[in-house]
């Protein structure tokens, strides 16, 4: 289980009580709702783990005081100690969402890279499998740009995910994901091999304090078109900023006026320049600036081989899953917990 801090949790839930008592705690509403979001969500996982502890110690206690030939008390024992790890497995899996900025919303974004129309059709399997991995959980999600490829599939698609934790659970679907299959645009029916890459950012929104200088932007307005288009061909609702000192364009055409798009695009501009800052820090952290894995071969995190036979392979936790068809309907629960347990041990 992944390691509940509860002297740092009261820490925190102590801090944030200490802030409440402010006298300008709630001149700013949105953060307010935040922290006390944040406080009650510790607290119910602290009083989640004192639970689980007093239950384990009366269990044992039961155990140790039953006969071994009472079948029915065994039983009983066996009910109740099933019920018991399937709390533990629900508050680890909890535990694990702990980064400043987990609980946000998600924008994620998907690139063919090698493998010209090939890696355009995966591209659209993969945004499918978001999809479907977004429907199986309840999360809400808008496609907010969608660039179609010449002949199939995308060049290049944008969403935005809606849902608890949605950041960190999909956190670490970032980077180059292989394709292997028979070619079905191949008249020789050969394996290619075809890569994509998968982007995420925190979604930020006005409680964010991210500075951008207006004179740094280039705002342009155009006709919705492709899919999630709203308006198609008949006005210039669809946003594109471009932020000059850093050459990042952000586009939005999924709502019907001009106005909503642009906030849209502006939230997608400062998780572009929040990850641009991150990665920044953490180049001038390990010594190797300018160093970048191209969307190709030996960089991906996850390989999808439908051919010779069906496998989908972690690269970071060498997790496994036969059943291709499963995950590609968006079933990648046991891939994304493996991999956040693995970094939660990791971070110690």
């Amino acid at each position: 289980m992944a390691h509940f801090d509860n002297e740092k949790i009261n820490k925190r839930i102590d801090e944030i009580e200490e802030l409440s008592l402010k006298e300008n705690f709630y001149s700013n509403q949105r953060e307010a709702k935040k922290l006390i979001d944040e406080k009650n969500e510790l607290v119910e996982n602290k009083n989640e783990y004192l639970s689980l502890i007093k239950e384990i110690k009366d269990i044992k206690d039961l155990a140790f005081s039953t006969n071994v030939d009472d079948l029915d008390m065994a039983e009983l024992l066996n009910g109740e100690s099933s019920a018991i790890f399937i709390k533990i497995e629900e508050l680890r899996k909890k535990v694990l969402f702990n980064g400043e900025y987990d609980s946000f919303d998600a924008i994620l974004e998907i690139h063919p890279g090698a493998g010209g129309t090939e890696a355009c059709d995966w591209a659209e399997m993969l945004l499918r499998m978001y999809e479907r991995f977004c429907e199986r959980h309840k999360f809400k999600y808008q496609i907010v740009d969608y660039l179609p490829g010449e002949e199939v599939g995308v060049k290049s698609v944008t969403m935005v995910i809606e849902g608890k934790n949605i950041y960190g659970l999909l956190s670490g679907e970032k980077g180059v994901h292989r394709l292997v299959r028979i070619s079905p645009f191949d008249s020789n029916k050969r394996r290619h091999t075809s890569f994509a890459s998968v982007n995420i950012t925190p979604r930020f929104d006005d409680s964010v304090n991210i500075e951008i200088n207006p004179s740094d932007l280039k705002i342009d307005t155009y006709r919705s078109s492709g899919a999630g288009g709203q308006n198609v061909n008949k006005v210039e609702t669809a946003v594109r900023i471009t932020h000059i000192p850093t050459n990042i364009i952000v586009s939005c055409q999924i709502e019907r006026t001009q106005l909503k798009n642009r906030e849209l695009a502006m939230n997608m501009l400062k998780s572009k320049l929040f990850e641009l800052e991150e990665k920044k820090k953490k180049e001038k952290l390990s010594g190797i600036i300018g160093e970048q894995k191209n969307i190709e071969w030996g960089s991906q995190i996850r390989s999808y081989v439908f051919c010779p036979y069906t496998l989908v392979k972690d690269n970071r936790t060498n997790f496994e899953n036969t059943q291709i068809e499963d995950v590609m309907d968006g079933d990648l629960d046991v891939f994304i917990y493996s991999y956040l347990e693995r970094r939660a041990k990791e971070n110690g």
